[in-house]
């Protein structure tokens, strides 16, 4: 490790040690079940797992980034599990961020008070294809204000489904891609944790995040896994 990712370890296993059995980061949060629908389009993206018509079962776990105490706004985070999407038991982790939607807002987490309030993006830019971007989803509207609260999302979704639109946002505009719907609280899982979606691991071979920042976040998490005295992912 170089100083800055030495930084990231120790920083991520102090704050772990602090919250016991919790991660460092995205300590409180829900697991819930969903779907992915990839429509026919006319215009192709030049992947083929996104230019081919599809649903998908999705786990999903939705979390406050830094555990800020409630009523406090907090950024939220939205980790992805899409089945199958490689192949048979070779899923698609994407892991997203309340974010803004501009140019250089697209790139930077942002606190609120409420988690359908706007789009969660990779932040980090995604290679798909031949193009770079960030891969962001969308409330679509209609949805009511809830409280930035897992136990407040868990009951949302289970009363009326919470849809988004999947986009792949460049400098220019977003691009549409899927619709993905939240059902309510799944079932615990082997993706309870942040650190169990790992978007370096379960990727796709033309949609997949840029290398920029990998080994701070590989670091990062390594130093939650340490100071939680939890194993490393199988």
């Amino acid at each position: 490790m170089n100083r800055l990712e030495r930084l990231a370890f120790r920083t991520a296993r102090v704050a772990a040690r602090r919250r016991g059995s919790r991660p460092a980061l995205h300590p409180d949060g829900v697991l819930l079940a969903g779907r992915l629908y990839i429509p026919a389009r006319a215009a192709h993206c030049d992947v083929p797992w996104l230019d081919t018509p599809g649903s998908y079962a999705v786990t999903a776990r939705w979390s406050r980034a830094a555990g800020l105490p409630r009523p406090m706004p907090d950024a939220a985070g939205l980790a992805l599990r899409v089945a199958d999407a490689d192949g048979p038991r070779r899923p698609l982790d994407l892991l997203l961020t309340t974010s803004g939607r501009g140019r250089w807002s697209r790139h930077m987490p942002l606190l609120r008070m409420s988690p359908t309030a706007g789009p969660y993006s990779t932040l980090l830019p995604y290679a798909v294809g031949e193009r770079r971007g960030v891969l962001a989803v969308f409330p679509e509207p209609g949805f009511p204000r809830v409280p930035s609260d897992p136990a407040a999302i868990g009951a949302a979704t289970a009363t009326r489904p919470l849809a988004f639109t999947l986009c792949f946002g460049t400098d220019a505009a977003w691009q549409p891609l899927a619709q993905l719907i939240l059902l309510g609280e799944g079932p615990a899982g082997p993706a309870q944790g942040g650190a169990a979606f790992d978007p370096y691991r379960n990727l796709l071979p033309d949609l997949r995040p840029v290398d920029r920042m990998r080994t701070l976040r590989v670091a990062a998490y390594a130093g939650s896994r340490a100071g939680r005295h939890a194993p490393p992912p199988g």
